[in-house]
């Protein structure tokens, strides 16, 4: 430390303070950082004689007492035991956590939300307990309550608390949606220009169904009672809205919930939502841009289940050019084509019949090989259980035969038992080869006329994130199976984890993109510590992700040792 004289050339005044070098541990970058201010050097000489040799020599006294507070000498036993039982280790990668909880001001939600209920325990608190547990642990409400010494927080609060204020959070769920959004748009600069839009469900390990959990073929392929649950998310990928519906909700059905939610209540503007042939309807085509509405669309169009003449349009080799946009004659790895064209849809009216309406959208078709070589490959053992199945039908049942069924002639099964009726099963191979014929090709519709191809399925592309968004949801954060079983204890999950997904996500924006959720957790998960003695915790883990996090966050996770009173400094400015 040193002491430090900046003189002001407007007052010709010179201010004393005592400074200290300082190299960020990440950044790599030396500045000046003020310890101690002083005053101004005239009103300074009406208290002390000589002012720059007291407080330089004060100066040097507060280098030596830090460096003395620095130099610790440890007395280890090398005998000593564990006591039985003994699980000191501790997490502090959380702190990146409860920067991005603080900075979307969830602390204040939560307490303000609690301000007039008869509450008695902190739900402030509990939030931040599963929402940590849910990124850096996941699993039961029971399990994030018994690893609660896992963290520096004081959880004071009981297992029974947790389920208590589920209800109450399950109650905040809309209210808690916009809340966020608006502290994202505002923080971060929300992008809601193209919002992508995706459904997927979720199982319980329960064996009865209700009005709500209702029986289906879970995309794990389980048949369990499942809900469905449709994503909102932005141009960045960081989840804007969702909302749960029943079991058996087909996925084209909710989209109209979710959009129009997000359309009403977060002053979107024009919006272009991106989303899968699931959700590609008359009726959801139409309310994006029927009437009034200037709303557009990307989505993809199945060209299997499509009319025979676009069939035709998708297989005429005219037309098609290859990356280099020369005639596609020679192009063995990808070629495309589109056209503008108006086309009828159906959409339902209020007397419960159907009305056609013209669509104006430009049809955008591409073929590329490794889409072709991926569909012939995920076929291929598929024909080959067809072909055994006409070789041996004994083998096989309903259920043994799915999937493979589609290829066999004149297959018909026992309502009862499942079993194959009738004669020998004959192998359709005029189905094969009309499956073959549509090997990687693809087509997208948009309302978007003046985009270019390349434009749109770059567009399009970007649904991915969504995607990725759902297996992070389900393998990351662990959010199925679900195991509360009432529909308020649901809502509270499944907000958990909505909350959870959005702070990983803007970790993943701040770091530029750089890291996976799954790379970004176990960095945080290994930021860690023991008690080595005292008040002393010894860490052992840093990487270029924890620099990276730590750089963009402003929390410097270099330390090797870190006193107790250190670190709950460091957990005091995250909430700031």
């Amino acid at each position: 430390m040193y002491l430090k004289k900046s003189f002001n050339k407007e007052s010709g005044r010179t201010y004393l303070s005592i400074a200290q070098k300082y190299r960020h541990p990440v950044k790599k970058v030396s500045t000046d950082r003020n310890v101690k201010s002083l005053g101004y050097l005239d009103e300074l000489l009406k208290k002390y004689d000589d002012p720059i040799t007291y407080f330089g020599q004060l100066a040097k006294k507060m280098t030596q007492e830090d460096d003395a507070r620095k130099k610790v000498v440890l007395g280890i036993n090398m005998d000593e035991e564990l006591v039985s039982g003994s699980s000191l280790r501790k997490n502090l990668g959380y702190a990146a956590i409860l920067k991005i909880y603080h900075e979307l001001c969830l602390n204040d939600f939560f307490n303000n939300r609690a301000r007039n209920e008869p509450f008695k325990y902190n739900t402030n608190s509990i939030m931040i307990l599963l929402v940590v547990s849910r990124l850096l642990s996941p699993g039961s409400k029971c399990k994030a309550f018994e690893e609660r010494d896992r963290y520096f927080e004081r959880f004071a609060f009981s297992l029974a608390d947790i389920y208590r204020a589920l209800s109450h959070f399950a109650n905040l769920e809309v209210e808690l949606q916009g809340h966020l959004n608006e502290m994202i748009s505002a923080r971060y600069t929300r992008n809601t220009k193209t919002i992508y839009y995706d459904v997927t469900n979720f199982y319980f390990e329960i064996d009865k169904a209700d009005d709500f959990k209702k029986f289906g073929i879970s995309k794990e392929g389980k048949h369990n009672p499942i809900v469905q649950m449709g994503l909102a998310m932005d141009t960045d990928g960081i989840p804007i809205h969702y909302r749960l519906f029943e079991g058996n909700k087909l996925d084209k059905e909710t989209f109209r919930s979710v959009i129009g939610e997000v359309r009403r209540k977060y002053g979107t503007g024009r919006i272009v939502v991106v989303a899968d042939m699931g959700i590609i309807t008359g009726d959801n085509i139409y309310y994006l841009t029927g009437k009034n509405n200037d709303n557009g669309y990307v989505f993809s169009f199945s060209v299997r289940g499509a009319t025979d003449a676009f069939k035709q349009y998708v297989l005429d080799d005219s037309g098609y050019v290859g990356l280099d946009r020369k005639p596609a004659g020679d192009v063995t790895s990808f070629k495309i084509k589109s056209r503008k064209v108006s086309r009828d849809i159906n959409v339902s009216v209020k007397s419960g019949g159907k009305s056609k309406k013209v669509v104006y959208e430009k049809q955008v078709v591409f073929w590329a090989k490794k889409y072709a070589d991926k569909a012939a490959a995920q076929r291929s053992e598929l024909v080959k259980k067809a072909m055994d199945l006409v070789e041996d039908p004994s083998k096989y049942d309903r259920a043994t035969s799915y999937g493979a069924a589609k290829y066999i002639k004149d297959i018909t099964f026992d309502k009862k038992t499942g079993q194959i009726l009738g004669k020998k099963p004959c192998f359709d191979y005029e189905k094969l080869a009309e499956d073959q014929k549509y090997d990687g090709y693809y087509a997208i519709v948009t309302s978007e006329l003046d985009m270019a191809d390349s434009e749109i399925i770059d567009t399009y592309r970007g649904l991915w994130e969504i995607e990725e968004t759902f297996k992070v949801t389900k393998g990351t954060l662990e959010a199925r199976p679900v195991y509360v079983s009432r529909k308020d204890r649901i809502g509270a999950h499944f907000l958990t984890c909505f909350i959870a997904l959005v702070i990983i996500r803007i970790i993943q924006k701040r770091t530029g993109r750089a890291y996976s959720a799954e790379k970004i957790v176990s960095c945080l998960n290994n930021i860690s510590c023991s008690n080595e003695q005292d008040n002393i915790y010894l860490f052992d883990y840093r990487s270029r992700i924890s620099d990276d996090i730590g750089a963009a966050l402003g929390i410097d996770f270099t330390k090797k040792r870190l006193r107790r009173n250190e670190i709950k400094n460091i957990l005091a400015e995250t909430k700031k």
